[in-house]
C-alpha cells in the first residue's frame, strides 16, 4: 500500500533549504537520507571539523554545507529545522530563526507523521529501554513485524518507507523528545517520573509536562498504561483521554503481584522465579510491558522472553568475575534514583564506583542507600563532593559515625585499580555513577564500556 503522506513529504524534500542541528549518531543517516531526496542541507554541530573527522569530510563530499564551532547556531536560515533531542526549543537561535518564518521541528516529530504503523511508546525517568526492549522481543517472539528506536536504534524516519500498517512500531522517548511533540501513540507507557534532567529543564514541573505529552493527544480508542505505585504517574493517570490500564509491585491493579507471580486481572501470567533479571525494578518493567503487550501476545510468548532476556547493555550488566569478585557495570544510572534502585539488587554491602556530571538534582536520597549497600565508595568526576555530602548529612540525621570507605579517583583506571585493591573474595565492585556522563564521556555507553575495557585488563 503506498504511503501518500511520505511520497508528498519526500516531493516536499527536493530543493528545500534544511538546516539539521546535531551531527551525531542519530542524525548522520537523516542527513544522508535528506540530501537523497534533493534537499540542500546545512549540518551544524559545535564540534569543529577536526574533532568531527572522517564524518565532516563524507558530509562535504555529499554537498552538505557544514557550520561548526562555538558559533554553529549563527545565521541559521532554513526553510525547515531538525533540532537535535538534547537542544531546547526555545533557545535564542531557533526563536530568530522561526521569527524569520523557520519551522522548526525534530526527526520524531515528523516520523509520528509518516509512520503507517501502530506505535508503542514508553517514557519514564527510569526503566524505559528496558521495558522498550522488552515489549519489542515480546512482540517479535509473537511473529509481529516490529521497529524500534526513538532514543535507542537508529532513526525511523529513514526507514518509514519500509513500514506497513500491519507492522508495530515500539519506541523508547525522552522528555527532551517529548517536549514539542504533538502526536501521541496509540499505546503509551509510563514506567515512572522522579526528579530528573533538571539541568536542561527550567523545573521539575516542566519535566513532567514533558511527559504528559506521551499520553496529551490520545483519543478514547488509544490506550495509557502507568504505574500507580509512582504518585506522579498515578496522578497523570487520572486525566487520560483513552482506556487506563494500572501496573503495581506494591497494591492491587490491573496488573500486580500474588504469590511470587504478575498476576493479569485474576489470572497468573509469570512466575517471579522465571525472570532473569535481578531486582524489583526489572519485574516492575516486565509488568509495563505486559501492559503494552497484553492484546497482542500469548502468555507463553512473554513467559519465552522472561526465561531468555538477560538484560540490556550498561545495565546491571556482568562485566566478569575475577579472584571470586564479581564486577558489574551499571552505566546507565544516570540519576541517585537509578543508583538507588541498582543497590538493592545486592544483598550484602558491595564496593562501588560513582560520580559524573550534575544535572541538578537533589542528592540526599542517596546517602541512606549508601551507609546500607555501601562499604567502599569510590568516588570520580564532578559530582564527587554532592555524593560525598549526601554520606555525611546521612550520618547526622541517623546519628552515627561514619561507617563507609570513601576514595577519590582521577581516572576511570584509577578508580577500577582502587576497586580491585579493596575487594576481597566474595565482593561485588559495581559502577554506578548516579550522574550523568558527559564531564568525562559522550554518553554512558562510551563510560560503560571504558570501564568493562578496564575491568577485563585486570
Amino acid at each position: 500500500m503506498i504511503n501518500n503522506k511520505l511520497v508528498q513529504f519526500e516531493n516536499d524534500m527536493k530543493n528545500k533549504k534544511i538546516t539539521v542541528i546535531g551531527i551525531g549518531v542519530s542524525n548522520l543517516p537523516l542527513i544522508k537520507y535528506l540530501v537523497s531526496l534533493g534537499a540542500k542541507v546545512t549540518a551544524c554541530d559545535k564540534r569543529n571539523a577536526e574533532k568531527l573527522g572522517e564524518t565532516a569530510t563524507e558530509l562535504s563530499n555529499l554537498g552538505v554545507s557544514l557550520n561548526l564551532g562555538e558559533d554553529y547556531l549563527s545565521d541559521i536560515d532554513a526553510e525547515l529545522i531538525f533540532k537535535t533531542p538534547g537542544m531546547r526549543f526555545d533557545v535564542p537561535e531557533l526563536l530568530a530563526a522561526k521569527e524569520k518564518g523557520s519551522v522548526v521541528t525534530s526527526e520524531m516529530e515528523v516520523f509520528f507523521e509518516l509512520c503507517p504503523s501502530k506505535i508503542i511508546a514508553v517514557t519514564g525517568s527510569d526503566g524505559k529501554t528496558t521495558t522498550t526492549t522488552l515489549i519489542h522481543n515480546m512482540l517479535c517472539e509473537e511473529g509481529y513485524k516490529t521497529w524500534v528506536g526513538g532514543n535507542i536504534g537508529n532513526p525511523l524516519l529513514t526507514q518509514v518507507g519500509e513500514m506497513n500498517e500491519d507492522d508495530i512500531v515500539v519506541l523508547e522517548l525522552s522528555s527532551f523528545q517529548l517536549h514539542t511533540m504533538k502526536k501521541s501513540p496509540h499505546i503509551a507507557v509510563m514506567t515512572n517520573i522522579t526528579p530528573n534532567h533538571l539541568d536542561m529543564h527550567k523545573d521539575y514541573a516542566e519535566y513532567i509536562d514533558a511527559k504528559k505529552n506521551i499520553m496529551k493527544y490520545q483519543t478514547k480508542d488509544d490506550i495509557l498504561i502507568v504505574n500507580s505505585s509512582n504518585d506522579v504517574t498515578e496522578e497523570i493517570g487520572k486525566s487520560a483521554n483513552g482506556k487506563l490500564f494500572e501496573f503495581s509491585s506494591k497494591k492491587k491493579a490491573d496488573i500486580s503481584i500474588e504469590n511470587e507471580c504478575i498476576y493479569l486481572k485474576d489470572k497468573p501470567i509469570l512466575k517471579l522465579s522465571d525472570i532473569k533479571l535481578p531486582g524489583m525494578h526489572n519485574v516492575e518493567n516486565y509488568m509495563a510491558a505486559i501492559g503494552a503487550v497484553r492484546e497482542l501476545v500469548s502468555i507463553e510468548s512473554i513467559n519465552n522472553v522472561a526465561k531468555s532476556f538477560g538484560g540490556v547493555a550498561h545495565r546491571i550488566e556482568l562485566v566478569r568475575e575475577l579472584d571470586k569478585v564479581r564486577y558489574y557495570n551499571s552505566s546507565i544510572d544516570s540519576s541517585p534514583n537509578r543508583t538507588i534502585n541498582t543497590l538493592k539488587v545486592f544483598p550484602n554491602k558491595l564496593i562501588m564506583i560513582s560520580g559524573g556530571k550534575d544535572k541538578g538534582i537533589e542528592y540526599d536520597e542517596i546517602g541512606p542507600a549508601i551507609i546500607e549497600k555501601v562499604k567502599v565508595l569510590i568516588l570520580i568526576g564532578a559530582t564527587s563532593d554532592a555524593i560525598e555530602n549526601a554520606l555525611d548529612k546521612a550520618y547526622k540525621n541517623q546519628n552515627i559515625e561514619p561507617c563507609v570507605k570513601v576514595i577519590r579517583a582521577k581516572e576511570y583506571s584509577e578508580a577500577v585499580r582502587l576497586a580491585k585493591e579493596n575487594a576481597e573474595e566474595n565482593d561485588v565492585v559495581l559502577l554506578s555513577p548516579a550522574s550523568t556522563s558527559f564531564d568525562m564521556f559522550n554518553n554512558f555507553e562510551e563510560r560503560g564500556n571504558l570501564f568493562k575495557k578496564l575491568v577485563n585488563e585486570l
